[in-house]
Parts: C-alpha cells; structure tokens; sequence
C-alpha cells in the first residue's frame, strides 16, 4: 500500500502563490512512481492538473500553464505544485495521486489518492 499526504493548502488574495506538498510512504512506494495533482471545485468533476514521471518528464493543463509548476523530491518522496499568479477560479480541493506506471492525465489511471488539501483564492 502506499499512502499520500497533502499539505501546504490555503486561503490566498488572487496573485498569491503556494506550495502544495505531498509527501508517500508505504513498503511498495519508489522514485518510479508516476505522480499527479488534481483538483475538484464545488459541484465541478475533478480535473487533471500536472503530472510528473520518474524520469522528470512533466505534464500540465493548459488552464494553469505557466502558472504551475510540479516537482519531485526522490529523496524525500515527496512531489510539489508550485502555485504562482492564483485566480479565483483556481479554488478547489486539491489532490496527490500516484501509480506505479505511467499515470497520464486521467483520474482513473492512478491507483492511489490523498486526502487532499484546500486551496481558496479570493478577490
């Protein structure tokens, strides 16, 4: 089993920044894990995020490029979202998920899930 615990979730003013974390454990965990952010508004079906592989390669959806940034510690185990020039509209639950493949861009590729953390970002 692996487990996922998100921090660094927040209130902000719109142009704020910050920095979730998510930190794995569990006897199965490694650095080969694929591991993604996701985000669900109120009354809204979860949406990809970012997505970062092994080997560093990233993905992130257009609706936070160049806003965004994941990240990974292997050493840690620990993957990051760096959120820069916030927006209202980027007010959701915030969620870590991790696979040992590919992961990819869909929810249902990903075979485990935080909590998740909230992040609230007013005018």
């Amino acid at each position: 089993q692996v487990q996922l615990v998100e921090s660094g979730g927040g209130s902000v003013q719109a142009g704020g920044t910050l920095r979730l974390s998510c930190a794995a454990s569990g006897r199965t965990f490694g650095s080969s894990y694929a591991m993604g952010w996701f985000r669900q508004a109120p009354g809204e079906e979860r949406e990809f995020v970012a997505r970062i592989t092994w080997n560093l390669g990233t993905r992130t959806a257009d609706s936070v490029k160049g806003r965004y940034t994941i990240s990974r510690d292997n050493a840690k185990n620990t993957v990051y979202l760096q959120m820069n020039s916030l927006k209202p509209e980027d007010t959701a639950d915030y969620y870590c998920a991790a696979d040992p493949d590919y992961g990819g861009t869909e929810g249902r590729s990903y075979r485990y899930w935080g909590q998740g953390t909230q992040v609230t970002v007013s005018l």
